[in-house]
C-alpha cells in the first residue's frame, strides 16, 4: 500500500463549527447481495455488525456502513486494511462478492460543534434536521457525491479525495462565522 497523503496535511478551520480533514483511514468498499450466506459472520470475523440499510455501525475504530442494496463501506485503521481484505475473502470464499481496497481513492472530513448540523444544512440537499445517530446518508455536499452520518457531537463526511480541497474549502466557507443560520 502506498503511503498515505491528506490532501491538505490534516487540514483544519476553526468557524462556528470545526472542520478538520482526518485520515488516513482504511476504507474498503464491499460489493455483495445481503442475502448472501456467511455475509453477517464475515463482519463479525472483522468485529462488526452487519449494518441495516441506511445505518452505519461502529465497534471501536472499525465501522460498517450500508451504501446500497449491495454495497457496504467498511472502515478500519489504515495499516489493517490488508488483513481486513483477506478475512473477507476467507469469509465469502466461493460466494460472488468484490472486496476493494479505496483508502487512498477517499477523503474524510469531520465537522464538529454545536452548530456543526448547519454546515451540512447549507451544502446538501437532505434534511439534515432528521438524520438520526448511526444514519448514513448518501447525497451530495454543492456538486460533489458524499456520504455523510451524525457521530458524537458532530458528522463525518467522506468524499472522493480529488475533491478533498475543494471540499475542505466548502465545508470551511460553509462554517464561517457570521453566516450561521437564522
Amino acid at each position: 500500500m502506498a503511503n498515505p497523503v491528506a490532501p491538505w496535511g490534516n487540514a483544519q478551520f476553526d468557524g462556528f463549527a470545526r472542520i478538520r480533514e482526518i485520515g488516513p483511514l482504511g476504507m474498503i468498499t464491499l460489493r455483495v447481495k445481503r442475502d448472501v450466506p456467511g455475509l453477517a459472520e464475515a463482519f463479525a470475523a472483522l468485529g462488526l455488525m452487519l449494518p441495516d440499510p441506511r445505518r452505519i455501525t461502529a465497534a471501536g475504530e472499525k465501522s460498517a456502513g450500508w451504501m446500497s442494496p449491495d454495497e457496504y463501506l467498511l472502515i478500519v485503521p489504515y495499516a489493517e486494511v490488508g488483513a481486513a481484505l483477506a478475512s473477507l475473502a476467507a469469509s465469502l470464499a466461493g460466494q460472488h462478492h468484490l472486496a476493494a481496497n479505496v483508502s487512498d481513492a477517499r477523503a474524510v472530513f469531520r465537522i464538529e460543534g454545536a452548530k456543526a448540523d448547519q454546515v451540512l444544512k447549507k451544502i446538501a440537499p437532505a434534511d439534515i434536521d432528521r438524520l438520526a445517530p448511526g444514519e448514513l446518508r448518501r447525497s451530495r455536499a454543492a456538486q460533489v457525491a458524499a456520504a455523510f452520518w451524525q457521530d458524537g457531537e458532530g458528522y463525518t463526511l467522506v468524499c472522493f479525495r480529488s475533491v478533498a480541497g475543494y471540499m475542505m474549502g466548502l465545508l470551511s466557507h460553509s462554517a464561517m462565522p457570521g453566516s450561521e443560520l437564522v
